[in-house]
């Protein structure tokens, strides 16, 4: 996330704070509905990828369902970025 923030605080510091503030709002979903994210890989279907508009372009979180009450959010990215793997 800090890596991501800097990123853009170097061009829009007010775009930084509204992106964070995306992700953090769109990663609070997965409270509720982590099954309704995509499939990460046809392997593991627990591995999912939520989608988070900002933007032109947005970002992914590739997060794992660990069980009914936790979900861990591996990593986050911009989607003009290399994939996970």
């Amino acid at each position: 996330m800090e890596r991501l923030f800097d990123f853009l605080a170097q061009r829009d510091e007010k775009a930084a704070r509204r992106a964070r503030s995306a992700i953090a709002k769109s990663i609070k979903f997965l409270r509720d509905f982590p099954f309704s994210c995509r499939k990460a890989s046809p392997d593991h279907p627990l591995l999912r990828e939520l989608v988070i508009s900002f933007g032109a372009n947005g970002y992914v979180a590739l997060f794992e369902i660990e069980d009914k009450q936790t979900v861990t959010v591996l990593a986050v990215r911009h989607q003009r970025e290399e994939d996970f793997f």
